[in-house]
């Protein structure tokens, strides 16, 4: 944050913001509209799943260029391996303590793991790692003329 550019810090501060303003409408309306401990562990509960989903999932989102290009050149393998790790760690204090908000997400991460180390094997071999990225077709446009 303190080396970034003007425009980059303006970008993560107006997220913090975003995250922050987030918190206390979840906070508002969990402290004025459920009464019981039951129904805050509920709508918090369902709050968690859904960002402990969405967290696991995001390293998925680079699966299609994996499989397209056969290359896992922008797929760490460290980021696979410990979200499965994760994932595992909690599926197994989940069973044990049987609770289920615990439980969904962290199965699901556990899923979404072994699919990435899965796709890491799968296309590791066919990966060129001294291919340097591709430039923009503007750019080569551009070197042409």
């Amino acid at each position: 944050l303190t080396y970034s550019s003007n425009a980059k810090r303006r970008r993560i501060l107006i997220a913090l913001l975003v995250e922050v303003i987030f918190f206390a409408v979840v906070v508002f309306i969990t402290l004025h509209f459920f009464h019981t401990t039951k129904g805050r562990s509920m709508i918090i509960g369902i709050l968690c799943i859904v960002c402990n989903i969405i967290m696991y999932a995001s390293p998925l989102t680079i699966v299609k260029m994996v499989i397209k290009t056969k290359s896992v050149k922008y797929m760490p393998f460290t980021l696979s391996l410990a979200n499965l790790c994760n994932g595992i760690v909690w599926l197994i204090y989940a069973l044990i303590k049987f609770d289920p908000y615990i439980l969904v997400p962290n199965g699901l991460g556990s899923i979404s793991g072994l699919v990435q180390l899965i796709l890491y094997a799968t296309y590791y071999k066919t990966t060129n790692w001294d291919e340097e990225d591709e430039k923009p077709k503007s750019e080569v446009q551009l070197s042409n003329v």
